[in-house]
């Protein structure tokens, strides 16, 4: 729903808690998800969160946890996405009511995600055959034995594979979670939401993860001082030479670093910060196309159109109607 909207109707997010599931997971999904944004101010939540057990008693983390109180499984079927965690014991099968759920909520329509090992349990429900997943690095070999048929890629934050997305551990759904919330309800959101997170994750450049974030805060040979330097400057015409001449390093270091530090390479680290700039331009109102294109560095309408596209799956007067604050007036070049 567009931020300009006057009513807000929260989608409703069902995390399931199964024996021995990761309490941090859990965490992370009512952190992104569950917690009122009053300073946001909108006239709702953006969510609802609603946690469902498969007993009255759940004992997470090999008992160092117990939970009570919590809706059973058929509280997934009222769910617009469905949150499965991870679990130290990936080896050991889902019980049939688990995967049940996780069944007949893909089979109505409905949005899944998995954090970190929760992947597992996709597989085991035959959700992932012959799709793209990915899982924690620790346990791809174990995953691609018990799930030949799956297409993992274990070396990404995560993966979107249009209804079912997996992430590939327990902070990388910190990422898929504000890629997300992104995705939902707009750049602007989607920051104000990062920042009280204080969430300053990588973001790899070749999945559509382009959600701006703090900086972050290491000493020496952190990135820190260019890329706060680059985004005061993104109309300008930088390339990865002007990048490497500002840190006073070789085009090589500079790509070792970035690549080090945040998982991308200074190319697509740039043109997803233009990107990200272009959508809050947009979100604020700007209508001009040649504008937008001509402050966030992306140069012609025309290129604005392909980024877009390429980063959000939306072109520009779509994603106007969808997170703009004027309506749904076409941008015009």
């Amino acid at each position: 729903m567009a931020q300009g909207s006057s009513q807000r109707v929260p989608h409703r997010v069902a995390v399931i808690v199964d024996e021995g599931t990761n309490p941090f997971e859990v965490g992370v999904a009512t952190e992104l998800f569950g917690l009122p944004r009053p300073e946001l101010g909108l006239p709702g939540p953006l969510y609802e969160v609603t946690l469902c057990t498969p007993t009255r008693v759940v004992r997470m983390n090999h008992g160092f946890f117990s939970m009570t109180g919590t809706a059973g499984l058929d509280a997934v079927d009222s769910a617009d996405t469905l949150v499965v965690p991870g679990r130290p014991d990936n080896v050991v099968p889902r019980g049939p009511e688990v995967l049940d759920a996780i069944r007949r909520t893909h089979a109505r329509g409905a949005r899944i995600l998995s954090f970190c090992t929760g992947s597992f349990a996709l597989a085991e429900a035959g959700l992932l055959d012959d799709r793209r997943a990915t899982t924690h690095w620790m346990w791809a070999d174990a995953f691609r034995e018990l799930h030949p048929r799956v297409r993992l890629e274990p070396d990404v934050l995560f993966v979107d594979e249009e209804r079912i997305l997996t992430a590939a551990g327990s902070a990388a759904a910190l990422d898929l979670g504000l890629y997300l919330v992104r995705r939902d309800h707009g750049a602007e959101i989607a920051n104000a939401v990062s920042r009280r997170l204080v969430f300053a994750a990588h973001r790899d450049g070749g999945q559509r993860q382009f959600v701006e974030r703090p900086l972050p805060d290491v000493p020496d040979e952190s990135l820190a001082p260019l890329l706060a330097w680059a985004q005061e400057r993104l109309d300008e015409p930088l390339t990865v030479a002007d990048l490497a001449a500002r840190a006073a390093v070789s085009p090589a270091t500079l790509h070792r670093r970035f690549r080090t530090q945040l998982g991308t390479t200074p190319l697509a680290w740039l043109t997803g910060e233009r990107v990200a700039l272009a959508c809050r331009l947009i979100e604020r109102g700007e209508e001009r196309l040649d504008v937008v294109a001509e402050r966030s560095g992306l140069g012609t309408a025309a290129n604005l159109r392909v980024r877009l596209r390429r980063e959000t799956g939306l072109s520009p007067s779509a994603y106007r109607r969808r997170f703009g604050t004027g309506g749904g007036e076409a941008l015009v070049s």
